[in-house]
């Protein structure tokens, strides 16, 4: 089930989304040097918009939604609990994100993927439109769009 999170729930996310990000192998130096990045705080709640997946009482995943302007939507987070990888809850995430964009009238969600979850957004119909260096050097990150053809 998917439900709107509250900012009780902003320590739990920020440990989903770093444990997340360390499934695909990054080091664990790295992972603290993103830490800042991705913290979950509480100024987020006020600003925009965040969904949490909850499977069996657990928070399995959850995406942030940034309305930018009239026209463009960011995915901020989509991060997905290690242990529920694999098991379509990313998919059912954004699908959510995409029909909340729909709703409200947004025509373009934007998201700057890392690299692993590059294949995961192309899936689902998102398509590079630049690429941008990381902190890392040589590491770029596929900026990636999602035309809702409905709101254009």
């Amino acid at each position: 089930m998917i439900v709107k999170a509250t900012v009780s729930d902003a320590k739990q996310l920020t440990e989903i989304a770093i444990q997340s990000k360390a499934f695909w192998g990054y080091s664990n130096e790295l992972i603290e040097s993103w830490r800042e990045d991705l913290t979950v705080t509480p100024k987020m709640f006020q600003e925009w918009n965040i969904y949490k997946y909850v499977l069996d009482n657990e928070i399995a995943g959850f995406y942030i939604l940034n309305r930018a302007n009239i026209r463009t939507s960011f995915l901020e987070f989509l991060f997905v609990s290690p242990k529920f990888i694999n098991q379509g809850l990313g998919t059912k995430l954004l699908n959510h994100a995409k029909d909340y964009c729909l709703e409200g009238s947004s025509a373009i969600i934007n998201v700057l993927s890392d690299p692993n979850a590059k294949s995961f957004y192309e899936k689902h119909g998102f398509k590079i439109i630049a690429e941008r260096e990381s902190s890392i050097l040589g590491r770029f990150l596929p900026e990636m769009e999602f035309e809702i053809l409905e709101n254009m």
